[in-house]
């Protein structure tokens, strides 16, 4: 029988997440799904919308309600696990700082891709990873309005399981010549400065674009769908999960100066690629953003 958020689940220490663990972890998603999400779901009114950092940085009733259901779960099962959410964070911006210390923690996102949610795009996510002193040891991308899921843990391959509990493993693409690639790149997120360096590669893609959703940019890299990611904003509640997913799917993702991926890391280029071939050739492509990067 799953657990529930009530029980109290051992901590794991040197190895993933129990089987009744992870099931009382996506139950718990899913559950805050119905109640604080999808009810809101192109049904926002405009004092339910907030900014943060900009106009295009959005906050809805719906964020807040659902990393607080999360969260309270979380701290039930796993009471001396550090909870980051995206909106705590925000609100307490020392929290992202304790995830390189810390021994279990979960990094949640509760609505990624919030613009798309509350301008009635079905293109939206949760976002749940638990790291050990900042690497990934399992990750949950979650679609709310399909209740299907994509998981992974460390050792095991990643899968996607479908609303009628049907599993199957996921893997990415074959990846290819640059010109062939398609793939995603945080564009407008950048430096006006990278933007224009960046520019004049777009026309030696194969396609480049945002889904201005990290959930569904990862999913569609750990399916085949998409070839690579580069991006500079490392907020951990984006990545950590999809950073996981896509190398047990059989893809190659690391900081683009070549170091392993650690959620406390906060600055540089974070490259995904389908395979380590994709990723030398994008990597020496992107190699002026290593030279010009101050950190």
């Amino acid at each position: 029988m799953s657990a529930t958020p009530s029980e109290t689940l051992p901590i794991p220490v040197s190895s993933p997440l129990t089987h009744a663990q992870k099931a009382a972890l996506v139950n718990l998603v899913r559950r805050a799904a119905r109640a604080e999400i999808m009810p809101r779901f192109r049904n926002l009114a405009s004092a339910q919308v907030t900014t943060k950092s900009g106009p295009d940085d959005l906050v809805t009733e719906a964020d807040h309600a659902a990393e607080a259901m999360i969260a309270r779960g979380l701290q039930q099962m796993f009471p001396h696990a550090l909870i980051v959410g995206e909106e705590a964070a925000a609100a307490d911006p020392a929290l992202r700082g304790k995830l390189a210390e810390a021994e279990l923690a979960f990094i949640l996102d509760p609505v990624d891709g919030t613009w798309n949610f509350v301008n009635g795009l079905a293109m939206f996510g949760v976002i749940v990873s638990v790291t050990r002193f900042g690497t990934p040891v399992f990750g949950l991308l979650y679609d709310p309005v399909m209740d299907d899921f994509i998981t992974a843990e460390e050792d095991g391959p990643a899968q996607m399981t479908r609303a009628t509990g049907r599993a199957r493993p996921v893997s990415v693409s074959h990846g290819g010549e640059i010109d062939s690639l398609s793939g995603y790149m945080h564009f407008s997120l950048m430096d006006r400065a990278v933007q224009e360096q960046l520019a004049p590669l777009m026309p030696r893609f194969g396609r480049v674009g945002s889904l201005r959703c990290s959930c569904h940019e990862y999913r569609m890299l750990a399916q085949g769908h998409s070839d690579f990611l580069l991006s500079s904003t490392l907020n951990p509640w984006d990545h950590a999960a999809g950073v996981l997913i896509v190398q047990r799917a059989g893809g190659v993702v690391r900081m683009l100066d070549g170091r392993d991926y650690n959620a406390g890391i906060k600055t540089g280029y974070l490259l995904a690629a389908s395979n380590e071939a994709s990723w030398q050739k994008l990597a020496e492509l992107f190699s002026m953003l290593v030279d010009d990067d101050p950190a």
